[in-house]
């Protein structure tokens, strides 16, 4: 065993790093990974505490050592791999990851000067030389805002929602917000809305405003987050459309993206599409690419954006 007086400091440090990668880490393991006494091992965890890093202890079957929550944080140990990851994850969803003046890129700048020099290298130097190339669908919705729909879903509070959509539609409605999803860079509230009492996925990006209630709701017990809002991404929108196309649904159902609502079978050998918008435009072009007829049986707004696309494309298919 080596000695226990020498360097005392990197020892601490190795300790802290044990206790973060192994939360509960008994003090016998910690001494056995430090090759250290337990009598040492624990001044080393005495150590850490005057320096102010919290090191909480229990007792009994499970206990041992973990980082407790503190006013400081304690020091963040990584290796080369993971500030590597850590860089290439923001720079995937987050494109000002090296601008100082945006939040992220000045988290992460502080995160990068925080690292030992040979640790951070790759990773800075990825994070200053890789250039990202913006993802047009996704959109970034306001901290505040996400913070404030997140924590209500885990405190299971009502909220009373300001909305606006992409038509420019603003209306406001309480709803028991089940989940906060992530979908291809969009962020949506998967809630239930107390005016229509429905189901609705709101983007987080367009909530105007968002109050906390003290009323309290119950989610539903089977709750899928993801299947769920891939269900009602086209449900409750200005525009109701109703679709029928010439093709049976075996063949229909994986072409149409689930955003444009219900898929089912119909008629003869045709396929039913139920749906709603905020953007007739969007949604004609959506059922454009299909390689089948259609009719568009109910959505004015629908069936004109698909008349002016048809003509459109007519127009370019012209002999000058």
């Amino acid at each position: 065993m080596e000695s226990e007086a020498a360097n005392p400091t990197s020892r601490a440090l190795l300790a802290l790093e044990l206790i973060q990668n192994t939360p509960g880490i008994t003090a016998d393991r910690l001494a056995e990974k430090l090759g250290v006494s337990d009598r040492a091992a624990r001044r080393y965890v005495g150590i850490l505490r005057e320096a102010g890093i919290p090191i909480d202890a229990s007792r009994g079957r499970y206990g041992g050592y973990r980082v407790g929550r503190g006013v400081r944080l304690p020091p963040l140990l990584f290796t080369a791999g993971e500030a590597l990851g850590i860089v290439m994850a923001v720079l995937d969803g987050h494109h000002d990851a090296a601008d100082p003046t945006d939040p992220v890129g000045s988290a992460l700048g502080k995160l990068m000067r925080a690292m030992p020099g040979p640790v951070a290298a790759q990773a800075e130097a990825v994070r200053r030389i890789t250039a990202a190339a913006p993802d047009r669908a996704a959109v970034r919705p306001d901290a505040a805002t996400t913070g404030t729909l997140v924590q209500a879903c885990e405190e299971q509070r009502v909220v009373r929602v300001t909305y606006r959509s992409g038509a420019g539609t603003e209306w406001s409605t309480d709803a028991d917000p089940w989940a906060v999803v992530v979908r291809h860079g969009r962020w949506y509230l998967l809630c239930h809305a107390h005016a229509s009492d429905a189901v609705r996925a709101y983007r987080v990006d367009r909530v105007r405003a968002v109050e906390v209630l003290e009323r309290t709701f119950v989610p539903p017990a089977d709750l899928d987050p993801v299947r769920l809002l891939e269900e009602n991404l086209a449900s409750g929108w200005e525009h109701e459309v109703e679709v029928v196309i010439d093709a049976a649904f075996a063949d229909v159902v994986g072409r149409l993206p689930p955003t444009l609502g219900r898929v089912e079978p119909g008629d003869e050998g045709t396929t039913r599409l139920v749906g709603s918008t905020s953007n007739p435009v969007w949604y004609a072009e959506q059922l454009a690419v299909l390689p089948v007829p259609f009719h568009v049986v109910r959505g004015a707004e629908v069936a004109r954006a698909a008349r002016q696309i048809g003509l459109r494309l007519l127009a370019a298919s012209a002999t000058p």
